[in-house]
């Protein structure tokens, strides 16, 4: 996606790609069933919201916040009815302090619905924020994550008969092909390389010492790509 591309951030973790991610909580016998689902966009995000009341239709609360962009600069959330700010707020707090790393927070493309049942005893704002805020965290301790990262593709002339070998030494030396084509009178191997100056640097001079300088690399477009977090 363009804002994707010209994002500040080149790496960010997310839910893997799948289905929605489920886990409930009894607190003083209400139930808290938070729903994760990875959303690219606000209307994707909205549309979980719009699924769970209608599934959980004689819930009291559906209350909601998610985090979207590799720069997390969409940040929305709803209290659903519950008192002002013992909800919503709590649970997108639990999504931006998130550590994925020690140290680093930086989930995104989330979104979390928190459906409750009223079990019969009041909990208080306090009990609330705790309660909607534990909900979320206790999802996210056994929820699937990946990291995504934008890789640039770098793109290598050779000739015929020089890319099958070029393409093995690329691969011994650890570099992820994006594919080869081949035209009339030379064959493109693409790279996906960390969109990192250096890193394309170091990627160039490889190539150069594998070909002896008859061959260099050329940076095209980028791509997200999840891989394990």
């Amino acid at each position: 996606m363009a804002e994707q591309e010209e994002s500040r951030a080149t790496a960010y973790t997310t839910l893997a790609d799948g289905e929605d991610f489920r886990h409930e909580l009894e607190i003083k016998r209400s139930r808290f069933i938070t729903v994760l689902r990875r959303s690219p966009n606000e209307d994707a995000a909205r549309s979980l919201v719009t699924e769970l009341r209608k599934e959980f239709h004689d819930a009291g609360h559906h209350c909601s916040a998610f985090v979207l962009g590799p720069d997390r600069d969409v940040q929305r959330s709803s209290d659903d009815g519950e008192p002002s700010g013992t909800a919503g707020i709590p649970m997108l707090e639990a999504l931006i302090k998130r550590e994925t790393q020690p140290g680093v927070t930086d989930l995104s493309d989330v979104s979390a619905v928190v459906v409750r049942y009223f079990g019969g005893i009041l909990l208080g704002a306090g009990g609330l924020v705790r309660a909607y805020s534990e909900s979320v965290s206790a999802a996210l301790d056994s929820a699937p994550l990946v990291q995504r990262r934008r890789l640039r593709i770098c793109a290598i002339p050779v000739a015929h008969q020089a890319a099958g070998r070029l393409e093995n030494d690329l691969r011994s030396a650890g570099f992820v092909m994006a594919g080869t084509s081949y035209e009339s009178s030379r064959a493109i191997l693409r790279l996906a390389i960390a969109d990192d100056a250096q890193e394309i640097l170091n990627a160039g001079e490889r190539v150069a010492a594998m070909t002896a300088g008859s061959s260099e690399i050329h940076t095209e477009g980028t791509e997200w790509v999840d891989l394990p977090a």
